[in-house]
């Protein structure tokens, strides 16, 4: 497989280069495991299919620096705004401003179920004690 170009340390995403808190981050760190990405993977395939060890290495890092993208986005808005949690509807925000569209509506129908999951979670927590 031929190497594409190479991204600047820290990532590609306006992170500033060398200055990007990622700059010293383990490779092992950066990037989700790569047993998650293998069995995302083979889910999408017959069950006779095989993924090349490559295939799973470039998805594991185009995942990695896609979630890394939408991130760096949410964390700027939440800087600007003066807060230090990003959460759900930042990221969508993120998705929405980086060009993401066709993405947020099952976005939104999932986090408000993890939310509603959440609150009845609490709420059994409360009956129990």
């Amino acid at each position: 497989m031929a190497d594409g170009p190479a991204s600047p340390p820290g990532g590609s995403h306006e992170s500033g280069g060398d200055q990007s808190p990622r700059h010293n981050v383990r490779e092992q760190d950066r990037y989700l495991p790569i047993a998650n990405i293998s069995r995302i993977m083979k889910k999408a395939l017959p069950a006779n299919g095989k993924i090349a060890k490559d295939a799973k290495d470039t998805v594991q890092e185009c995942v990695s620096e896609f979630i890394s993208f939408i991130t760096s986005e949410a964390s700027d808005k939440c800087q600007k705004e003066k807060r230090k949690t990003i959460n759900g509807d930042d990221l969508l925000w993120a998705m929405a401003t980086l060009g993401f569209e066709d993405y947020i509506e099952p976005l939104k129908v999932y986090l408000q179920r993890y939310r509603e999951v959440i609150i009845l979670l609490v709420l059994v927590v409360i009956v129990w004690l």
